[in-house]
This record gives structure tokens, C-alpha cells and sequence, in this order.
């Protein structure tokens, strides 16, 4: 699907997104994440990927741009974004543990071009 924006035909965000989560999950099995799951939502939001490393469920947000015209990709993870992603980790953790003090840690995926990397502890409660 295609759409137009500003006289532009753009590939469906999704579509693209999907590819760039894709791409973080095989970085993330390489470096010795086990994948719990992609794209967890409820009421609070999404997150995109749920894996454990070690002993810690880590919540990681996976971010792309295509160049750095728009700023870095780690930088459109702002406090609204976090809150987001915080609150849906206490419901993930809640609903599946029946508890919230689980070892977690939040990391974020960040792709800009063919360039990716992780950020470990990008951001606490």
C-alpha cells in the first residue's frame, strides 16, 4: 500500500517498521537475546520487542531513520514515548508474572542507514 503525502508516494510506515523490527531481532539473537515477543500491545501502548537477557526481561524500543535529517533515532524516544513504554512493561509484567518486581531493563534499537545499534539501559523507571 502507498500513500501520498505532500505530492509524494511514501511505502506504508508499517511496512517499514516491521522491517527495521525484523532487522533488530537477528542483531538481537546474535548478541544472546532470546525473543520473547514482537509488538506487545495493551491500553498503555506498544513495544516492540520483549526478550530476556541473562537474567533481566528487557523492553526494547527499536527506532529508524533514514538519515539523520530528522535527528538521531534515539532521540525520538522522549519522555512521552518512555512513559508509554514503562507503563506497558508494568502491565506486561503484571499480566504475565502476576507480579511487577521482575529484573527489567529498557533498551532501544537504533537504525540510521545500514548503521545499528543497541543502547543497553537506554533509559530507568
Amino acid at each position: 500500500m502507498f500513500r501520498i503525502y505532500r505530492g509524494k508516494i511514501l511505502q506504508n510506515r508499517r511496512k517499514i517498521g516491521t522491517a527495521h523490527e525484523n532487522e533488530a531481532v537477528l542483531f538481537l539473537k546474535n548478541r544472546g537475546y532470546k525473543i520473547i515477543e514482537k509488538n506487545f500491545y495493551c491500553r498503555y501502548g506498544e513495544i516492540d520487542i520483549i526478550a530476556q537477557d541473562g537474567d533481566y526481561i528487557v523492553f526494547i524500543e527499536v527506532k529508524y531513520r533514514k538519515n539523520c535529517n530528522m535527528g538521531s533515532p534515539e532521540t525520538a524516544v522522549d519522555y512521552n514515548k518512555k512513559k508509554h513504554i514503562i507503563q506497558s512493561a508494568q502491565y506486561y509484567l503484571y499480566s504475565r508474572y502476576d507480579r511487577n518486581d521482575i529484573p527489567a531493563r529498557f533498551d532501544v534499537v537504533a537504525i540510521q542507514g545500514k548503521s545499528i545499534h543497541l543502547i543497553k539501559n537506554a533509559f530507568e523507571v
